[in-house]
C-alpha cells in the first residue's frame, strides 16, 4: 500500500532538520525528569523523551515506573517549553499516554517484529492525531518495518515517521547494533516522503560513537535524531553506557554539519549534473561489460555441458577472487567491496551455467533409484 505521510514540519513545528528527541532511557524519578528538562532547554531539543514502560530482556530488572511517571514527564517538559515523547507497546499504554497529553508516541523494535502487537496498537491509535514513529525491527527485515508502518498508516495516522536504531546480527562488533544504512536507503526509496530519524544511542551502545553516527545520519539526509540523555549517565537504571549528559548533547548538536538536499547555487547544481551524467555513461559501460562477461560465461557453460564438467570449480573461483582482490588496492577500491561484488557476479555465473547443464537431457547423469 502507499503511505502518504504528512510533512514533518506540520506536526513537529521544525521547519529545518534535524528534529531532536532527547531524554533518559527510563523515567526514574520526578526530580530526574525536571533536572533533565532544565538542562535540555538550551540544547535545540524539540521533544523530551523518557521510557515509562520498559521491555527488558530478562525478568527481575527495572521495567519502568509505569503510569505514575506520565505526569512527571508532562510537567517537566511543560516547565521548560518542550514537547513530550514516549514508547508504547500495548493498547493501554497508548490510552494512558494520550490521556496525559503526551505529544508523540513511538513503537519500539521489540514490538515492530510482531504484526499482531502492531495491529493492536494501530487499533488503539485509530482516531488519534498524535504523531507516531516506528522503530526498525531488531532483525534486518525491511518488509517487517514497512508492514508496521502500513498498519499504523491504515489506522488513519498520517503524522507518521520511522526511527533507525540499527539491527542485531551475529558476530562481534564495537557497536551494539549494526547500522545497515542500505536498509534505511531502501526504506527512503520505498517511501520517499516519510521522515526518518536515527537513534545513534541504540546503534552505538556506548557514548563515544554517538557523535559520528549522528553525523552520518545527517550526511544521508535523515530528518532527525533520538539521543538518550541523562543528568548522571553512570548511575542510570537502564542502558547507562549509551546515555550522555545534556551538556554533551548540546556540544554534539552544535558541531553537526547538516546537509541540504541541493545547493542554492544554480552554477554548482549544473556542475553536479555534469558529474552525474558522467556516472550515467560509466554505468552504461559497466552494464555492457557485465553483459559481455555473461555471454562468455554461457559459452563456458556450453563447453562444460559438452564435456560433462561441473559448473562450480572451487579452485578457479578461489584463484580468481584472490587475484581480483589483490588488484583492488591499486584501483583505489576496498578489498571487501570487490569481494562482495565478485561474489554476486560469481553467483549469477554459476546459476546460468547450471541452468544450461540442467537443460541437457543427453549428457546429464540420472540419479540412482532409492
Amino acid at each position: 500500500m502507499e503511505i502518504n505521510a504528512v510533512p514533518m514540519a506540520r506536526w513537529s513545528g521544525v521547519e529545518r532538520p534535524p528534529l531532536v528527541i532527547a531524554g533518559p532511557c527510563s523515567a526514574e524519578s520526578e526530580a530526574q525528569l525536571f533536572d533533565t528538562a532544565r538542562r535540555l532547554a538550551g540544547s535545540h531539543t524539540n521533544y523530551m523523551r523518557a521510557g515509562i514502560w520498559k521491555a527488558r530482556t530478562r525478568p527481575n530488572t527495572f521495567e519502568g515506573i509505569g503510569d505514575a511517571a506520565l505526569p512527571w514527564l508532562r510537567q517537566a517538559a511543560d516547565a521548560h517549553g518542550l514537547r513530550t515523547a514516549t514508547e508504547v507497546a500495548q493498547p493501554r499504554h497508548v490510552e494512558a499516554a494520550l490521556e496525559h497529553g503526551i505529544d508523540l508516541l513511538w513503537i519500539g523494535a521489540r514490538t515492530t517484529v510482531n504484526p499482531f502487537s502492531v495491529q493492536e496498537l494501530a487499533n488503539a491509535l485509530r482516531g488519534s492525531d498524535a504523531p507516531v514513529l516506528v522503530k526498525n525491527p531488531t532483525s534486518p527485515d525491511l518488509g517487517l518495518w514497512l508492514g508496521a508502518l502500513e498498519r499504523i498508516h491504515s489506522a488513519g495516522v498520517n503524522a507518521l515517521g520511522a526511527i533507525h536504531r540499527g539491527f542485531m546480527t551475529a558476530g562481534k562488533s564495537p557497536l551494539r547494533n549494526q547500522p545497515m544504512w542500505d536498509i534505511v536507503i531502501e526504506l527512503r526509496r520505498n517511501v520517499p516522503d516519510l521522515p526518518i530519524l536515527s537513534d545513534p544511542s541504540h546503534i552505538a551502545g556506548r557514548r563515544d560513537f554517538i557523535q559520528p553516527l549522528a553525523q552520518r545520519a545527517m550526511d544521508l539526509g535523515l530528518e532527525g535524531l533520538m539521543i538518550e540523555t541523562h543528568p548522571n549517565p553512570d548511575q542510570a537504571w537502564s542502558d547507562a553506557n549509551q546515555q550522555i549528559m545534556p551538556e554533551r548533547l548540546t556540544e554534539i548538536l552544535s558541531e553537526l554539519k547538516v546537509r541540504r538536499p541541493t545547493s542554492r547555487n544554480a552554477g554548482l547544481n549544473k556542475s553536479l549534473e555534469m558529474l552525474r551524467h558522467q556516472i550515467d555513461e560509466v554505468d552504461l559501460d559497466l552494464l555492457n561489460a557485465v553483459s559481455r562477461r555473461m555471454r562468455i560465461v554461457e559459452q563456458i557453460g556450453d563447453w562444460k555441458r559438452a564435456n560433462n564438467v561441473t559448473s562450480f570449480q572451487p579452485a578457479r573461483w578461489r584463484d580468481l577472487l584472490q587475484d581480483r582482490m589483490l588488484g583492488a588496492a591499486d584501483l583505489g577500491l576496498e578489498e571487501q567491496y570487490v569481494k562482495a561484488l565478485y561474489e554476486l557476479i560469481h553467483e549469477e555465473s554459476v546459476r546460468r551455467q547450471s541452468e544450461i547443464m540442467d537443460n541437457d537431457e543427453e549428457t546429464s547423469i540420472p540419479l540412482e533409484a532409492s
